[in-house]
């Protein structure tokens, strides 16, 4: 398995720094197949005017970002455009101070395609809708481009293309800007250009100065960018894409806000997006939100505290066990199995002799000892996670390629492999704080 040596050097920063990489996930791809399917179904589903939603549920470090970014990468070589962004306390999907504004321009800033996969595709896709409508029909009609007829035929393709928008919640206004910015594109104004794109990116505060500089006496806000989301998707599929793919991480974020009434709205505006999508009021549209088990099925904060979602998303009587429904709203992660955790430190392995320029030395019962090491934990069946198991075997890697004399067995034979932390003990103490401050 040949791998770029940038792609590998992103590959081993990225997992031993406890992060996902965006690049390079097929090289280390392991397990997770039944999860992998149910959601590229999801995907046929969009490509053909339906939507989706759904959620990942899985403990910190179990892969749930991994899984994210292997469909991210995935959906994008079928054309389709991605949007992403990790929920924080300044980001949430409502509140009373921006935060809900504050993820759609996240989600904006991150817009991604085949072409543009690390972000910040929104002009480039405006760009290739207009020039994609100018060379459908030259080489339909044969005209030559600087001709009236021409022109004439381009702007009433794109006025369909507008007056299908014109029946969406805000439509209208989405369309004003589109032709404000197909105006600019012929103008050749750059500044006309990079003033509609800010407005779609949520940077205007207020109306006043939209109307001034743009003729539009409207801005996206806190209340309704979901629904410019919808707008977005729709466009998209106009504009020559297959469909728009929103991934929201952290959902923890929700479950923290110390206020009971915004967590309860935040979980109202879940509830919307969740409606919209099940009953065709969206289309070419997919929703995955990740979070950890507590934050969607604590009764008493959490996702499940909302009932009108509980009822919806909680499991029926025959999704026990190792029965799991994968139709379902939520796509529960199980750990993966040693055999594939087997499989994955083995490629890790190679991939880091082949960065480092050195002949891979450790033999197969050198993996399998290291796996047995790390399962045999104490607290390993219940705490141990893929994240904790990457990160000590490619520091492993490197110890032993600074230290050739040395061998697993004497490495992993310390006291201090003898006990398998919870993800959550590193963040007890900041954790407790903060429930102290929220329980007054």
């Amino acid at each position: 398995m040949k791998i770029p040596k940038r792609i590998a050097n992103t590959l081993m920063n990225a997992l031993k720094g406890g992060v996902v990489p965006r690049i390079g996930l097929p090289y280390i791809t392991v397990g997770r197949e039944p999860e992998i399917n149910a959601l590229l179904r999801d995907v046929e589903i969009i490509a053909e005017g339906g939507a989706s939603f759904r959620f990942i549920s899985g403990k910190y470090g179990s892969g749930k970002s991994f899984l994210l970014q292997t469909i991210r990468n995935y959906v994008m070589d079928k054309n389709f455009v991605v949007v992403d962004a990790d929920l924080s306390p300044e980001r949430h999907l409502q509140g009373t101070k921006g935060q809900g504004l504050a993820t759609y321009k996240e989600l904006i800033q991150n817009m991604s395609t085949k072409t543009r996969p690390e972000g910040g595709a929104l002009p480039l896709v405006l760009d290739k809708w207009i020039s994609g409508v100018q060379s459908s029909v030259a080489a339909e009609s044969g005209l030559d481009v600087d001709t009236e007829e021409f022109i004439k035929q381009v702007q009433q393709r794109i006025f369909t293309v507008i007056n299908e928008l014109n029946g969406l919640v805000h439509g209208f206004d989405f369309a004003r800007l589109l032709i404000v910015y197909y105006q600019a594109y012929l103008d050749g104004d750059e500044e006309a250009k990079a003033r509609v794109v800010r407005w779609f990116r949520g940077e205007y505060v207020t109306k006043t100065e939209a109307k001034k500089e743009l003729g539009v006496n409207v801005i996206i806000t806190d209340d309704d960018w979901y629904e410019y989301i919808k707008i977005f998707a729709t466009f998209l599929k106009n504009a020559g894409y297959a469909g728009m793919l929103v991934l929201i991480d952290e959902l923890v974020n929700i479950y923290k806000i110390p206020n009971a009434i915004t967590r309860q709205y935040n979980y109202e505006k879940i509830l919307t997006m969740y409606n919209d999508t099940l009953q065709g009021r969206a289309k070419h549209l997919g929703i995955i939100l990740c979070g950890t088990p507590q934050c969607i099925e604590d009764t008493r904060r959490g996702i499940y505290s909302y009932e009108a979602l509980r009822s919806r998303l909680a499991e029926g009587r025959f999704s026990k066990g190792d029965t799991r429904d994968m139709l379902a709203p939520i796509i529960r992660l199980t750990p993966l199995t040693n055999e594939e955790m087997l499989i994955l430190v083995e490629k890790l392995a190679d991939i880091h002799a082949q960065l480092f320029g050195y002949e891979q030395r450790l033999t197969q019962e050198d993996l399998i000892t290291f796996i047995q090491i790390e399962y045999g934990r104490v607290g390993a069946d219940s705490h141990i996670t893929p994240r904790e198991i990457i990160r000590d075997f490619i520091e492993l890697l490197d110890i032993l390629f600074q230290n050739p004399k040395r061998n697993v067995a004497e490495l992993m034979g310390s006291a201090d492999f003898s006990y398998a932390k919870t993800p959550l003990e590193e963040q007890a103490a900041d954790r407790l704080g903060e429930y102290a401050e929220f329980e007054l």
